[in-house]
């Protein structure tokens, strides 16, 4: 069986049929360095490092090359940079929040056991390739200057809204279209925007005098241009090369659509001239926190780093799983305890030792377009049926460490945790309030969760403790 997987520009599980087998490329949106990922980011950041585990194994690892960027230069960084760091100039205040942030992500994506992709570019070192396709795509007549702006003219993409689904008006209609009187159309896009003082700044294209940075949109383009073309093509096969200036698979959240992607698409293809950007469309669905919309408004919005203090990233990731990547997910509490349960209970029968290949079983399941729910229900049966080699080997290669152990439980030292509860009671007991506080604070920051009830029959109190996740 081949891998089929659901394309969103036909609507349809299409055979994956690579452009060169013996060079797989692929790009995710990666993401933009001026907050901490939240549990929604990890979900992309855990589908397609599973897609790009399969393709390593399908291809091999030497033909895979899986590039993901750094978003450094967005209006958001500019905001978080002059909020966080006021008396620094803003670039240098933007440096830091952007350093910081992005070894905040590397080390949230390293705990979620996802591998580091082949390139991880960063916008602000490709701003020379993003300037060429702008003039390219002046010069094809796909843009123009308006206001020390360039803007790309949506007139010229006759299928514009192809990937979205979604006519000129609708697109208009659904707001996520800037407003601007500059503009000759309203759905028309900024490539490149000027510079306020104190801004990131590059010098313009389009012989327009005042310095300038470019639209989010155009990284994308430029960025998976070059490192899955440019840098390519010199080991593409004639068959590879029959296909210029595209690739095999495009991937991110299913609200990057639009007009993120459509926008992508519409620049790499009038830029170059192709029918398509990239051959095959993936979208992972929405999350929502126990049934209700993330928001930091909601008082629910949850970032990896904080939910890593709670839950080995092994759990996250097994929980992440458990609904397949196109359907919405509900992520709760009750979820998260289930996964480590599941983990639990194959842990005590996995032999670390045992088991480098994936089962047959296992794989049919994701190579039909990433069928994880049905992956984890085949490791139920080798775990039930005692094939430990086979369920190490498959777990392994869906990013699972062989080592699922909760390094805070097995730490815990239960004759410890007794004696500091005893002390706690009989300073309750005494009255010493603040001492009995004191130790329940100590224990908390063991990872310990305490239940106080009261004896029915005695009145005096009892109390139980598990460890907090």
């Amino acid at each position: 069986m081949g891998l089929r997987l659901y394309n969103t520009l036909t609507r349809t599980k299409d055979d994956f049929a690579p452009i060169d087998p013996a060079n797989i490329r692929m790009y995710v949106c990666g993401p933009t360095v001026y907050d901490l990922a939240h549990i929604g980011n990890a979900r992309p950041l855990i589908v397609f490092d599973v897609l790009f585990r399969l393709l390593r194994q399908s291809y091999g690892a030497d033909h895979v090359t899986y590039v993901r960027n750094i978003t450094d230069v967005d209006d958001k960084i500019n905001a978080r940079a002059a909020e966080d760091y006021p008396d620094l100039p803003l670039n240098d205040a933007i440096r830091e929040v952007t350093t910081r942030t992005e070894k905040q992500f590397h080390e949230d994506v390293a705990a979620l056991g996802c591998l580091p992709p082949s390139v991880e570019p960063r916008a602000t070192e490709h701003v020379g390739e993003m300037k060429a396709m702008i003039e390219q795509l002046i010069a094809n007549d796909c843009a123009y200057v308006a206001e020390d702006h360039v803007l790309f003219n949506v007139g010229a993409m006759p299928d514009y809204g192809r990937l979205s689904n979604r006519s000129l008006d609708e697109m208009i209609a659904g707001a996520r279209v800037e407003v601007a009187p500059y503009k000759r159309e309203a759905t028309d896009f900024v490539l490149w925007k000027p510079s306020k003082a104190g801004e990131p700044a590059w010098p313009s294209p389009a012989g327009i005098e005042a310095p300038g940075r470019p639209g989010w949109h155009l990284e994308c383009s430029a960025m998976s241009d070059k490192w899955l073309w440019d840098e390519a093509k010199a080991t593409l096969s004639e068959a590879g090369l029959a296909h210029p200036h595209e690739f095999d698979i495009h991937g991110g959240g299913i609200d990057l659509v639009f007009p993120h992607h459509e926008n992508e698409i519409a620049q790499s293809r009038c830029v170059h001239g192709t029918p398509v950007m990239a051959n095959y469309w993936l979208h992972n669905g929405f999350l929502q926190v126990e049934g209700e919309k993330m928001s930091k408004s909601a008082g629910n919005f949850v970032t990896i780093s904080d939910l890593l203090k709670d839950w080995p990233g092994e759990v996250i990731r097994f929980n992440m799983l458990r609904t397949h990547y196109r359907q919405p997910i509900d992520w709760t509490t009750a979820g998260l305890e289930e996964s480590a349960g599941v983990l639990a209970g194959f842990r005590k029968s996995f032999d670390q030792g045992a088991g480098e290949t994936l089962a047959s079983s296992v794989e049919a399941a994701l190579l039909d377009d990433l069928n994880t729910p049905q992956a984890i229900a085949e490791l139920h049966q080798l775990h039930n049926a005692g094939d430990l080699a086979a369920l190490g080997g498959s777990l392994r290669m869906l990013g699972f460490s062989g080592d699922l152990t909760d390094p805070r439980v097995a730490s815990v030292d239960e004759a410890a945790v007794a004696g500091l509860i005893a002390e706690r009671i009989a300073a309750r007991t005494s009255k010493d309030f603040a001492e009995a506080d004191r130790i329940r604070d100590q224990l908390v920051a063991m990872g310990i969760q305490l239940k106080d009830a009261k004896d029915p029959a005695t009145g005096e109190l009892l109390t139980e403790w598990e460890v907090r996740r």
